[in-house]
């Protein structure tokens, strides 16, 4: 915690937004992430600590106008023990059922493992294929403003993102999925939770009898930063899914990832993993 001169906890999101305007300022919500990483050295904490976990207006799960509005300092738990989250976007609900350990649910929020960027961050996956916005706040000539961005653009790589020092991710908005909308996550590691993920698969899709409609493919893990898979879509869209088809798409997935040899898997491995675990997640999509 060396290098802290200054420590602030605003009540409001205009009032932090306008403490993050003088610079030098450091974000905490949950910790999790941050405070490993400050210790191992890997992030520098800047003169002022910002705790923005007393802003009420960054909590919370809402649903207005065919929209699910989910706040940034919303825990993992909270995302977990939503009857919203559990029936209407599953893919989310799934990662957020493997994330971590109980004690670590509590803590983390799901702006911060959005903001962490890590290419195998659990709730990242499930948005991309959910085809989530991120709101980003920001203060100017006094007036609090938003911006929405797309998360596939807000994601640029390891730890980084689009978002600006100045600005402060409030939110985050999907569309609430239509009827007969599926939606599923599926992550691998040595153990179901308590590990990063090696890969993690996310796909997502409105289905009609046993053909895929509108479909989104994610991959993290395989790649600088979670990925969506525009070959493995374009192989199943409009599709029945048979033997065939899922083939065809589980080879395009293989192709269009990018993954490296590291301490946990190799570029092989990880190859494997996702072509044979994309191909489970169609069959049990096909069967179920």
């Amino acid at each position: 915690m060396s290098g802290i001169s200054n420590y602030v906890a605003p009540r409001s999101l205009d009032e932090a937004a306008e403490l993050l305007r003088a610079g030098n300022v450091t974000l905490l919500a949950g910790g999790t992430d941050l405070m490993p990483q400050s210790r191992n050295g890997r992030t520098q904490l800047r003169p002022t600590l910002m705790s923005i976990r007393r802003v009420a207006e960054l909590r919370g799960i809402s649903e207005a106008a065919g929209n699910v509005r989910i706040g940034a300092l919303t825990t993992i738990s909270e995302l977990r023990d939503s009857v919203l989250v559990r029936e209407r976007l599953q893919a989310l609900w799934q990662a957020c059922d493997r994330f971590a350990s109980d004690q670590i649910r509590n803590a983390a929020t799901i702006g911060g493992n959005i903001c962490n960027a890590s290419p195998a961050g659990d709730t990242l996956v499930p948005l991309l294929v959910l085809d989530a916005q991120v709101e980003l706040a920001s203060k100017s000539n006094g007036t609090l403003a938003t911006r929405a961005v797309p998360i596939a653009d807000f994601l640029l790589g390891p730890g980084q993102t689009a978002r600006a020092a100045t600005e402060i991710l409030s939110g985050i908005v999907l569309a609430l999925p239509p009827r007969h909308f599926i939606s599923s996550f599926f992550k691998f590691g040595t153990r179901p939770a308590l590990d990063i993920s090696l890969i993690s698969v996310g796909l997502a899709a409105r289905r009609a009898g046993n053909a895929l409609h509108d479909v989104r493919v994610a991959f993290g893990a395989v790649a600088p930063r979670p990925i969506r898979a525009p070959a493995a879509e374009a192989a199943l869209e409009g599709k029945a899914l048979d033997d065939g088809v899922i083939a065809v798409a589980a080879a395009a997935a293989e192709a269009e990832i990018h993954p490296i040899s590291d301490v946990r898997a190799s570029d092989w491995y990880r190859r494997e993993m996702v072509r044979n675990m994309f191909t489970r997640v169609l069959a049990h999509v096909r069967d179920r």
